[in-house]
Parts: structure tokens; sequence; C-alpha cells
């Protein structure tokens, strides 16, 4: 029998409407793909599916109504990994809880189950180190600026905490690998994409560049390279994580 592939427009709720359609139509060896990716195969039927809300909405409340809101949270932290095939993955999770009609989130003697659970986890981790090492530099206009470019598509999940941290300030965080970012104009926090990847030198004002040089000679001062454990270092500051923090730049 061919498989039936389904392709979405990337988004969360785009998913969902994948989903709710596989059941609605009783769709046989469903294969779900980002259609940005998505290249024509032989034997095999693709379906486009356009997203809607609604429909969306029912198959979240499904979910959550056996998970629970808190252990529902896994699925979307897992389909931000954006790793290649996670809407399938997550696509038998939705099925295994389904056809139990349970609480299958702690399940890990289900394959899927126990691939959700270890992708979870790293995305978790990315999100906490996002908000721990991004560091925010002054533009002339008095926004601050912070570039990232993180393993995983954490933005949505740091919204909160920065929003919340840096209430009394303009500022965005951007994530130049997928080429949008979070802007705080002091009442809320929305999405934007802009036509550069990172600010050049030049937007930064003098009082932000003094301050970055007073920080890694702070930095440098208290490093003292005799006790200096690099591999304990980079293990809990990767070096992909250096490029945020100003006492790394030289």
């Amino acid at each position: 029998m061919q498989s039936s592939i389904l392709t979405y427009d990337g988004t969360f709720d785009g998913f969902l409407t994948a989903i709710f359609e596989i059941y609605e139509q009783r769709i046989p060896q469903p294969i779900i793909k980002p259609a940005a990716h998505f290249k024509q195969q032989l034997f095999s039927t693709t379906t486009e599916i356009y997203t809607d809300t609604k429909k969306a909405q029912r198959v979240w409340h499904g979910i959550t109504g056996y998970w629970g809101l808190r252990e529902s949270k896994a699925l979307y932290y897992a389909f931000l990994s954006e790793i290649e095939g996670i809407e399938n993955t997550l696509l038998e999770v939705f099925q295994y809880t389904f056809s139990t009609k349970k609480n299958c989130s702690t399940d890990y003697t289900h394959k899927a189950v126990l691939t959700l659970s270890k992708i979870t986890k790293k995305v978790h981790r990315e999100k906490h180190r996002m908000e721990a090492f991004v560091r925010f530099q002054e533009t002339k206009d008095g926004v601050f600026f912070a570039n990232i470019s993180p393993d995983f598509d954490v933005l949505p999940l740091v919204n909160r905490h920065f929003t919340n941290r840096y209430a009394d300030q303009k500022w965005i965080i951007y994530d130049v690998k997928r080429n949008y970012g979070l802007f705080y104009n002091l009442e809320q926090t929305t999405t934007i994409t802009i036509d550069f990847n990172s600010p050049s030198a030049a937007q930064f004002t003098a009082a932000e560049n003094e301050y970055q040089t007073l920080w890694k000679d702070y930095f440098k001062s208290t490093n003292i390279q005799e006790r200096v454990n690099m591999a304990l270092h980079i293990k809990h500051v990767p070096k992909r994580y250096w490029a945020y923090l100003s006492e790394k730049q030289h």
C-alpha cells in the first residue's frame, strides 16, 4: 500500500490540523512533512494540509484530556526541536494515546514515547542555556539587542522569561539561524523579522562598548589560569554559547 504524505506549513497548529485530518479522513499509512522540506516521492500520494485553528484546538484538547496540560507541553517542546521526522514520532505518540485512552507520557516501553522524552530533555536544556547565556548590547536607538543561534527553536519557550525579567527596557532577541526574533516595546512582546543578521559595531553606544570592556577585564581578573578546569567549564558553558558572552569576546 502506498504511503500517504501530508504536507503542512511548519507551524504547531498546522501539525495538529494534519493529525485531525488523518483521523477525520481515515488516511492510511500517513507521513507528515513540513512543506518547506518536502520533495515529491514515487509511490506515494500527497495531500496539502491547510492550518485550521479550530481543528488544531480539538486535537490539543483531546491529548491534554489524557495527559494533562503540564505533561502535554513535552509534545510542543519536542516539536520545536525541528529534528527530521519529529512529526511522525509525535504522530505515533498521539496514536498510542488515542488507542489506549490513557496518559502514556511515562510509558517508556513504547519507542516513540521514549524518543519523545529524550528530545524534550534536550530542548529543555537548550531553553535554560539561552536564558542564562544571552547577553544584550545597547544600540544607538536605545534598544537592547541579542542575537542567538540555538540548536532548537526555543524562542517561543524563552519569551515569558525575558518579558518578565527585562520589562523596563526595549529589547530584541533575534534567532539568526531561523531569521526571526522577539521584540519587546515596553508593552508587549511580538514576533518580528529583520533584514540583517546582527548589528554592526557602529550601532552600539560608546557606553555599551565601555561596559563590555569592563566586563571582560573583570572576567580576566577572576579567572585564575592555574585553577581553570576547562573540561568542567565547557561542560557547563559549551563553546557554542561563547559567542553570546561578553567575557569571551577578544
